[in-house]
């Protein structure tokens, strides 16, 4: 409530799923990590200096059946649910392996949103520092178990193209429709240009170690490339960790007033905690079964749509998994929350650079599949054109629409140059 003397209170309150589609609260700063759920829920809309009443309610324990309608009636998009089963039976009973890829592609998504929603009910009982590491760890998982499955059955061309496509997306698909549709209510909108520039910089590294590789095979003819590649990739990859870890270091310890916006209501987890942790398992579970399903589809949709496993992976898996956070990073900045767009967009990029790619060909190593940073040319070139781009964009620490286009510009030009890659499988 707020008195004569425009004092505010700010009371706790349960959380829904689909809260981003509300506006952001103008209060306290709270700090932004990686792909953050909390971060990007917005409290509910309020006039200033009134704040809502504390709902008396919530004190009182969830039964089974009620965490149950939480989780499962909290967001529209929870209706896509339903091609769970289907995916399940289409694959089992063998039918078309469009058929199979799409069912599994489409049941993936709702559950990608529910698997953030568990990290997110989890990190908050973990307090600031351990729950936005925990968010960090978990904001790729869709990502990660996806490439795992397809580096357990040998795709190594779909895991390299996976991975690249979703940075791509991430930085060209979903900044260039931030940039737009903020740029469409706003004529120029501002954002942290040191926070930008850093995780751009990051970016910048992390195209450098697909860079080396490149380069020493086309360089070195002489050697035996397999062996000396793969070694370079492993010690790479752990210093590219090492990179990440003290980048989470930086975020949450040393220089957390980069990394702060405006704060919505605190916030308080809805589920139980062995709730919270149970629908963490299963949903994981479940994504991985329909990973697999759509993993082993992947060439038969190759052969009868006559495209390249490449597309497949750098144009179309990016989608599973970032589908609803890429429509929360268009929410915020059509709400001119810049920061937090941004934080979503390269802050995911980012963290699929410097953490999941090393963790691939780390998983490689230890399964025995010889998954390295040696992408092959035209991946690299893109790569670095990309990246190059978006440095050049954010650097003034400003966006408008006109730079949205050019971004999607980029990511269009891509999409049709691998459309007609050739396929080498």
């Amino acid at each position: 409530m707020a008195d004569n003397n425009n004092v505010t209170t700010t009371h706790r309150r349960p959380r829904s799923i689909d809260e981003h589609d509300e506006p952001l609260m103008n209060t306290p700063t709270h700090r932004v990590t990686i792909r953050s759920v909390r971060s990007l829920c917005g409290a509910k809309h309020t006039q200033q200096g009134i704040a809502l009443a504390p709902d008396h309610h919530h004190h009182e324990p969830l039964s089974f059946f009620e965490c149950l309608k939480v989780i499962l009636f909290a967001t529209r998009i929870n209706i896509l649910l339903l091609f769970i089963p289907l995916g399940i039976i289409a694959s089992k009973l063998h039918w078309a392996p469009v058929t199979v890829f799409v069912l599994n592609f489409i049941a993936i998504i709702p559950l990608a949103k529910l698997l953030g929603y568990a990290t997110e009910e989890i990190a908050m009982r973990l307090g600031d520092n351990l729950g936005a590491l925990l968010n960090a760890s978990f904001g790729n998982a869709v990502e990660l178990i996806l490439s795992i499955v397809a580096l357990k059955e040998g795709k190594i061309d779909v895991v390299q193209a996976s991975v690249l496509g979703s940075v791509l997306s991430n930085l060209l698909l979903v900044l260039g429709l931030c940039f737009i549709c903020g740029g469409y209510k706003f004529q120029q909108q501002k954002f942290n240009q040191t926070a930008a520039q850093t995780s751009s910089s990051l970016l910048s590294l992390a195209c450098l170690s697909l860079l080396i590789p490149a380069a020493f095979v086309a360089t070195a003819k002489e050697i035996d490339h397999k062996n000396h590649i793969q070694s370079l990739s492993y010690g790479t990859s752990i210093v590219l960790l090492i990179v990440y870890t003290l980048y989470l270091y930086f975020q949450l310890k040393t220089h957390t007033h980069l990394y702060a916006t405006e704060n919505e209501e605190e916030e308080e987890p809805v589920l139980p905690v062995w709730m919270s942790i149970a629908l963490l398992l299963i949903v994981t579970l479940v994504v991985a079964l329909c990973a697999e399903f759509l993993v082993d589809s992947i060439e038969g949709l190759s052969e009868s749509w006559h495209i390249s496993p490449t597309f497949i992976g750098l144009i179309l898996l990016p989608i599973v998994g970032n589908a609803a956070e890429h429509v929360t990073a268009v929410t915020v900045a059509m709400k001119n929350k810049m920061d937090l767009a941004i934080g979503v967009a390269i802050g995911s990029s980012m963290q699929i650079a410097l953490f999941v790619t090393p963790v691939m060909v780390l998983v490689g190593w230890f399964i025995g599949q010889p998954m390295t940073l040696f992408f092959n040319t035209f991946e690299t070139c893109i790569m670095f054109v990309s990246v190059l781009i978006v440095n050049y964009l954010i650097q003034d620490g400003e966006s408008n629409w006109l730079e949205g286009v050019q971004l999607l510009s980029t990511y269009v030009i891509i999409a049709i140059a691998v459309f007609y890659y050739p396929s080498t499988v």
